[in-house]
C-alpha cells in the first residue's frame, strides 16, 4: 500500500493506514448492494479496495490536490469529485455510503446524512464516543432516539488511534446505520416525533412517568414492558419510544403536576 502523505491540519485529516480496519470496512460494505458513495476519499486507502468491488463508486474529497492524485491512480467507472460533502448532494437514488470522517466534524456529517433521502446503508469510521452514543451504548442519547424509528445504529469495532496519520488524540469506532424497510414511525409525523423526543430528554421530572405526565393507558404499558416509573429518556428502546409516542400523541407536559394537554382522537 502506497504510503499516506500527511494530512493538512485545517481539514482535520487523519488517514486510516490500518489494514485489518480496511478489510472491515471494506468487507461490510461487501455485504451491501448498490453504488457506492465515498466521503473523504484521501489518498485513497479505502477507495481503491472498494473500486475492487466492482460496482459504480464517486469518491468525494474536499482537497483538491488529493482528489486529483487519487483520479489519476483510479480508472473508470470510478468517479473522483471535488468537493465539500456537507454541500454535497447525495443521490436520490439507492446508494450505499461510507467513509473515514474528520472526527472534529462527525456530528455535522452525520447530521447531513441522515437528512439525506436514498441512502440504504451507511458504515462510517467516527469518534469511538461517538460511535457508542449512536449506536445506544450505556442509552440512547436524544439524538439517537429522534432517529431511531427510521434507522437502525449498530456498533461493530473499536479502531486504535494508532490506526491513523497523523494519529488523533482518541480511538475510533466502526458505526453501522441502516434505514429501516418498515418505519416505526410514519415520516409524516417525524418532525412532531422529534420534537416530542426534544421535550422528552429536556424535561422536568424523576422519571420517564413524571416527564411525559404519562397518561394512565402510558404507564400501564410502560409496566408491562418492564420499564419502571423512575427510568429515564435514555432507557427505552426504539420499539417503545415509538409506542409511547402513539400512547402519548406526541404532547409530553414538561412541569409535574400539569394537567395533560388534550389533543386530537388518535389517527
Amino acid at each position: 500500500m502506497r504510503t499516506q502523505r500527511p494530512g493538512r491540519h485545517e481539514l482535520g485529516q487523519n488517514f486510516l493506514i490500518d489494514r485489518k480496519t480496511i478489510a472491515t470496512v471494506v468487507g461490510l460494505v461487501a455485504d451491501t448492494t448498490g453504488p457506492v458513495v465515498e466521503i473523504g476519499a484521501g489518498d485513497g486507502a479505502l477507495t481503491l479496495p472498494l473500486h475492487r468491488l466492482g460496482r459504480r463508486l464517486t469518491a468525494i474529497e474536499l482537497d483538491d490536490r488529493r482528489a486529483a492524485r487519487l483520479a489519476g491512480r483510479v480508472p473508470a467507472p470510478t468517479e473522483i469529485v471535488t468537493a465539500d460533502f456537507l454541500r454535497f448532494s447525495l443521490p436520490t437514488t439507492p446508494h450505499v455510503l461510507v467513509g473515514n470522517l474528520p472526527f472534529h466534524l462527525t456530528t455535522a456529517m452525520l447530521r447531513h446524512v441522515l437528512h439525506a433521502p436514498g441512502w440504504t446503508e451507511a458504515v462510517l469510521l467516527v469518534q469511538w464516543e461517538v460511535a457508542r452514543r449512536r449506536a445506544g451504548v450505556g442509552g440512547a442519547t436524544m439524538m439517537t432516539a429522534q432517529w431511531w424509528p427510521w434507522f437502525e445504529f449498530r456498533l461493530v469495532a473499536r479502531v486504535p488511534a494508532t490506526a491513523f496519520r497523523p494519529m488523533p488524540g482518541v480511538d475510533g469506532g466502526v458505526l453501522t446505520m441502516t434505514r429501516r424497510t418498515r418505519p416505526l414511525v410514519g415520516h409524516a409525523d417525524r418532525e412532531r416525533y422529534q420534537a416530542f423526543v426534544r421535550r422528552a430528554f429536556t424535561g422536568r421530572g424523576r422519571g420517564i412517568d413524571e416527564i411525559l405526565a404519562a397518561s394512565r393507558e402510558t404507564r400501564r404499558w410502560l409496566r408491562e414492558e418492564g420499564v419502571p416509573p423512575t427510568a429515564l429518556p435514555k432507557s427505552l428502546t426504539a420499539p417503545q419510544w415509538a409506542e409511547v409516542f402513539r400512547l402519548q400523541r406526541g404532547s409530553p407536559v414538561r412541569a409535574r403536576g400539569a394537567s395533560p394537554n388534550r389533543t386530537a382522537p388518535r389517527r
